[in-house]
């Protein structure tokens, strides 16, 4: 560590923005008053002591003097090299500075102590270590600017703190910098900081060499790519003259193809336009690879192509039901296309006010049901090409609309890039998932779809790349959506809705059967001869291993279950042919999943404590049930008050207030003890808790469940309903009717309550499913409870549940 020696007294030479450091010596100009009065108060001092006079110099940054200085010596006083007085003076050795005192002249004089920064001999292993590595770095940055006389230098150098101190010469350092090597005292640890400070800024030279030396190279390439493109067009233009050809230019070729191709009138004109300003452009000029990129992409357009309809209607409806089972709706809104299509073309109709006859349909319905695989179906039978546009997460409007020219990269919309990739100006474009186009601050895609699913104005649609008219009141869009909801209002008024419900078990047993079979079959390696499953085993599958409104899971299962029979073929475990029966399939995949309420144990089924009813909701997923359950607390440790749990929405909790309040109201005419709501606590509950509901459809059954508390009656196993209940009992129509009953068909229940002016919506029930299903229409809670709750077991007083 540095240790303190005798007391100094001298006078201050400030040093504005300047740190000399032990061992340098610096000139310094005398027409400086302060430096001038702190040489002369030196030179008084010196005349009565022996010795050089003596100066301290003290950097001064901003006005404040630093804590330590350097204990000077004025070598000479002369004149420097501008003619002006000067004094050299040598720095000597570091001192810390006290407080200040008087002293001869008009300098500063204060006491000061000088710092002993001595190193012991012989150096310790990690010092030496140091020492090499800072002379090394110096070397190499001295190497670098030619200062080869100053490498001997350093290298001569033993003292550690005479080598850190050298470092004051580096003019790359701060002034801060040198401060902080002033004041650090331990000269070793001074070492390091120097060592650091050397090692950053040889770091820093490298990037700072490699970014010159990549600039340079990438103009180098610059000019030599110019220069061998002067060359190249030199020599085409001899070989042009050699040949005997016209002189001309890209352009001429663009000019030529734009007036042999077959545009319509306003396109021709655009590109004309275009072809004069590629003519006046130069090469170099970025303008010209944008007009290039354009016209390629206009030429590239199938302007006036389009394909024959197949105005065969019995074959192409032929065609839907070979592909497709089930979907009568949209196989028979495609027929009625086809045959008003037909009609107008025999009547010389085909465009009326400048419009052709497109359609713009929206296939609304659960994932699995087949509405992608619809849209290719539907151009195999109407004759024409398909496109698919993958619009899920797209939330940029450009892509709908295409770039603006200008910008980099840009490029034409989706639907632009759809008909060039179509090849004709009529093909069915299918815009896969519309229900999940987003929106930020690039815009609305969804605002940029209205003009092209509007059949009032898609005949004159304008992409932003192109800026022509593009005719698309001949193109067939097919939209697909699992939500309607999630399709902004003003796009769905443009569409035709058609709703895809999902398929009844019938329907997925003769989808599996003639699609799904035949197809796995093939991805796994097998004949049809090999492997067969039975109706009974494909029907379980519809129903105790799936749930659902499409067909995918079951598409799963089925290729698991020969998945596993291939695997067990292959190990010896099971012989070819084989017919895979129900009995078989526990062995198989595994236990079912969805074992139908009615199936299940008595004691086991949800409705097996009074409180609990069956309900029916739609999701994005189809139709699904929903249990209601309900408890009251103890009137001892429950707050009265109404506690509703499962996510649910603002509707659904004003239909359970509405449901207790009707039977608060109408208890005593239902013969129900409403005395138990005054003091203690009503608890609804809708299982799946982490699943958002809302919506009035579960108001009866919210009812139903209450009533069942209160009475101790039971409610029916096979009972389910929906409906929204008003504070006088009345039953009130929902929506979704086709979809909760078809997932009560397959959650196995056998009697469904519907309010009565949803009886109509029953003609699109498949015919199937009303058989097997006992519905009820009702207008009034009271029927609902009758038929839904089960007589009370005579002589026996029921258990109200209550919750803890």
């Amino acid at each position: 560590m540095a240790s303190t020696s005798t007391p100094l007294t001298l006078p201050v030479l400030p040093l504005d923005g300047e740190v000399v450091l032990p061992g340098m010596v610096v000139p310094l100009d005398l027409s400086d008053s302060e430096v001038r009065a702190a040489v002369e108060a030196a030179q008084a001092a010196a005349r009565t002591t022996p010795g050089k006079p003596r100066v301290l110099l003290v950097p001064r940054i901003d006005g404040t003097y630093a804590n330590t200085g350097v204990l000077g010596t004025v070598e000479q006083v002369g004149r420097l090299a501008d003619g002006d007085p000067g004094a050299l003076i040598r720095g000597r050795s570091r001192v810390r500075i006290g407080a200040g005192t008087t002293g001869p002249g008009a300098a500063l004089w204060v006491e000061g102590t000088r710092v002993d920064d001595t190193v012991p001999d012989p150096l310790p292993g990690h010092v030496a270590e140091l020492v090499k590595e800072y002379k090394a770095l110096a070397t190499a940055w001295l190497r670098k600017r030619g200062a080869w006389q100053v490498v001997d230098r350093v290298q001569a150098i033993d003292d550690v703190s005479a080598l850190a101190d050298n470092s004051g010469y580096s003019p790359f350092l701060t002034t801060d910098q040198k401060v902080e090597l002033l004041e650090t005292t331990d000269p070793v640890a001074r070492l390091r900081l120097a060592t650091q400070q050397l090692r950053d800024h040889l770091a820093e030279q490298d990037v700072a060499e490699t970014i010159a030396k990549d600039v340079q190279e990438g103009v180098d390439k610059q000019q030599r790519e110019f220069l061998l493109r002067r060359q190249l067009e030199a020599v085409r233009k001899e070989l042009r003259e050699l040949n005997g050809e016209q002189e001309g230019e890209e352009s001429d070729d663009y000019r030529a193809r734009v007036e042999a191709a077959d545009l319509p009138e306003k396109v021709r004109e655009a590109a004309l336009k275009e072809v004069d300003k590629l003519e006046r452009s130069s090469d170099q000029s970025p303008e010209g690879s944008w007009i290039r990129t354009w016209l390629d992409t206009v030429l590239e357009m199938p302007w006036n192509e389009r394909t024959e309809d197949a105005y065969d209607i019995r074959g192409a409806q032929a065609v839907l039901d070979a592909e497709h089972s089930g979907l009568e709706d949209v196989k028979e809104r495609i027929t009625e296309y086809l045959a008003v299509r037909k009609r107008r073309d025999d009547r010389g109709l085909g465009v009326v006010g400048g419009r052709r006859g497109g359609a713009v349909l929206a296939l609304v319905g659960p994932p699995g049901v087949g509405k992608t695989s619809l849209g290719e179906s539907v151009a195999h039978a109407m004759g024409r090409k398909f496109v698919r546009v993958a619009l899920g997460g797209v939330r940029d409007e450009a892509e709908i609309r295409g770039h603006r020219r200008t910008y980099v990269g840009a490029l034409p919309g989706r639907v632009v890039r759809a008909i060039k990739e179509a090849g004709s100006m009529n093909p069915v474009v299918l815009l896969d998932e519309i229900d999940k186009v987003g929106s930020d601050f690039r815009g609305d895609p969804a605002a940029a779809l209205l003009e092209v699913l509007d059949p009032a104005q898609n005949h004159t649609f304008r992409d932003h790349y192109l800026e022509v008219e593009l005719d698309l009141s001949d193109v067939v869009f097919l939209a697909t959506a699992n939500v309607l909801e999630a399709i902004p209002e003003a796009l769905a008024d443009r569409m035709e809705i058609v709703r895809l419900d999902g398929y009844t078990e019938d329907e997925k047993v003769v989808i599996a059967r003639d699609h799904l079979l035949p197809r796995q079959l093939e991805r796994a390696g097998l004949d049809e001869d090999e492997v067969t499953i039975d109706e009974g085993a494909l029907r379980k599958l519809a129903a105790e291993y799936t749930r659902e409104a499409g067909v995918r899971t079951l598409e799963r299962s089925v290729a698991r279950l020969l998945r596993k029979v291939a695997a067990q073929h292959e190990l010896g475990e099971r012989n070819l042919p084989f017919t895979v029966r129900d009995e078989d399939l526990r062995d198989l995949i595994g236990r079912p999943h969805h074992v139908p309420e009615s199936a299940q144990d008595p004691a086991e089924r949800r409705t097996s404590v009074p409180g609990v009813a069956t309900g029916l909701a739609v999701t994005g997923a189809g139709g699904d049930v929903l249990f209601v359950e309900a408890s009251l607390a103890d009137p001892e440790t429950g707050a009265a008050g109404l506690t509703l749990t499962g996510q649910l929405g603002d509707v659904m909790k004003e239909s359970a207030q509405i449901a207790l309040s009707f039977l608060r109201s109408h208890g005593a005419e239902l013969e129900l003890p409403v005395a138990d709501l005054k003091d203690r606590g009503v608890h609804i509950h809708f299982p799946a808790g982490a699943v958002p509901k809302d919506g009035p459809s579960a108001g009866i059954t919210m009812t139903t469940a209450l009533a069942s508390l209160l009475s101790g009656r039971l409610v029916r196993t096979d009972v389910a309903m929906t409906g929204e209940v008003s504070l006088t009992g009345r039953v009130l129509p929902i929506g979704g009717v086709k979809q909760k009953l078809l997932a009560a068909h397959r959650a196995g229940v056998t009697t469904v309550i519907i309010p009565k002016r949803n009886e109509p919506d029953l003609d699109d029930v498949p015919a199937e499913v009303l058989d097997k299903l006992d519905v009820h229409a009702v207008t009034d809670v009271r029927q609902v409870l009758e038929l839904a709750l089960a007589p009370a077991t005579a002589g026996v007083t029921p258990e109200v549940p209550v919750a803890a």
